[in-house]
Parts: structure tokens; sequence; C-alpha cells
């Protein structure tokens, strides 16, 4: 279950879709709010998962609102301008609800946010159950085993038939024959593959711009078109962005 908030200065928008929330039966309402000021005292209360906000509303507009939250929620905008969208994107909005919007498509956007949600959730209650485990393991290179701490790990590459494994104690890169997808299954839940190429620790990550990750001051990492929504439901559930 998704608490969720709507912000919108028309009554009969707000009436219409705290109607179609009603109907979905893994969002809860919280509060209709007609005004930023009013979602703002919310969201100061309450436990809010996701956002509903009008873009086009008088004083502070939807997008203003969301740029001055501290740590946002996940976030779906609606409008009746369709060239507000690049923007609301751009502010890592789960979707778009173009009005007039039916109840199919406030049900597509709704099971977005919960994928995202989902995942969140599920790498935070994962990581729980490491919290005793063992936090080294052995890789073998170059004819000799190598004891790594995990914590340690800043990145993985997957080189061919090789993985480098890049650790913040050591200038040269662990090299030992594996793949990234067996080698994860080694690896606890804070660490993220983001790439086809490349698994990240997600508690190594410096900045994120571009949909690249920076860790120290010059190594980037790129994000795949196929988890960049894995990774934003991360982020978001962090507030690293």
């Amino acid at each position: 279950m998704m608490n969720c908030l709507i912000v919108d200065d028309e009554p009969l928008a707000l009436a219409q879709l705290a109607g179609y929330i009603s109907r979905i039966p893994f969002l809860k309402l919280i509060a209709s709010c007609q005004d930023a000021h009013q979602a703002s005292k919310v969201l100061a209360s309450h436990i809010i998962d996701l956002l509903f906000v009008d873009i086009n509303m008088p004083d502070l507009n939807g997008i203003e609102f969301v740029r001055s939250l501290p740590q946002a929620p996940m976030i779906i905008f609606t409008t009746a301008y369709s060239e507000y969208a690049i923007e609301g994107f751009r502010l890592n909005a789960v979707d778009y609800l173009m009005k007039p919007f039916d109840l199919g498509d406030c049900l597509k956007a709704a099971e977005k946010a919960r994928k995202m949600y989902s995942m969140a959730h599920n790498t935070s209650q994962a990581q729980t159950d490491w919290d005793d485990k063992e936090r080294t393991l052995f890789v073998k290179s170059e004819y000799k085993m190598i004891r790594i701490n995990i914590d340690k790990i800043i990145y993985i590459e997957s080189m061919s038939e090789y993985i480098c494994i890049y650790l913040e104690d050591r200038n040269k890169p662990v090299i030992t024959l594996n793949s990234l997808q067996k080698f994860s299954t080694l690896l606890p839940p804070y660490f993220m593959r983001v790439h086809r190429s490349y698994i990240v620790n997600l508690h190594q990550i410096t900045e994120v711009s571009r949909f690249r990750i920076l860790f120290g001051k010059d190594t980037y990492i790129p994000i795949g078109e196929n988890y960049k929504e894995q990774f934003m439901a991360y982020i978001q559930h962090t507030g690293l962005l």
C-alpha cells in the first residue's frame, strides 16, 4: 500500500482523481490539497510515497513546488499542457498524465510507481538480511587467491570473459575469470547492475548527472537504458538526487 497525496487548484480535478485513487487497491489517499502550501503541511506530518501534482497552479506551480522539496516522494505530474512534459521528466517523474485522463491512464501510471516502490523496498529489506553476514570473499587472480572486503568495492566492470573489480584500497583492479551475472550472486543488495558492463556499489556513489554515475573526481559509469528504471527507483527513495 502506497500513501499518496493530490495537489491541484481545481476542485473538480481533485474530486475526479480522488475517485480514481479510491478504485486502485494499492493506493491510499492521505489528503487532497488545492495549493502547494497545504501540501507542504501534509508532507511535513505524513509519510507520502506518491505525489500527484498539477503543474499549472497559481503562486507556486507544480514543477517549482517539486523542486523546492528537500526530499520528494515519487511524482506523477498532471496538466492540460503537453509542453511541460519534458521538464517534468527532467525531475525524474514516474509519469505524466495529460488532462483529461481516465481511470485506465491513472492505473497505468500508478502501476509504474508501484513497480519502482517494490524494487526500492525489496532492496532495503534484503540489505537488512545481510547485516550479520561475512562481508569478505576470495577471488582467484593471477594464480593467487585474494581476499576482498566487499564494502571497499567501488564498481565491477565486464571485460569479455573476465571482470575487473575496482577497490578503494587498491591502485589497480583485481581481474578474475567470471561474469557479472554470476559474480552478482555473491554480492549484497546495495550493489546494482546499472549497465550491461557495470555493477556499482550504491554506497560509494559520489554524484549522479545526466544518467552517469560519478565515483571520486573523474570516474564516470554510464547508466544503461534497460537499467534506468530500477536505478531511478533507488535514488528517488534515498534522496540521492
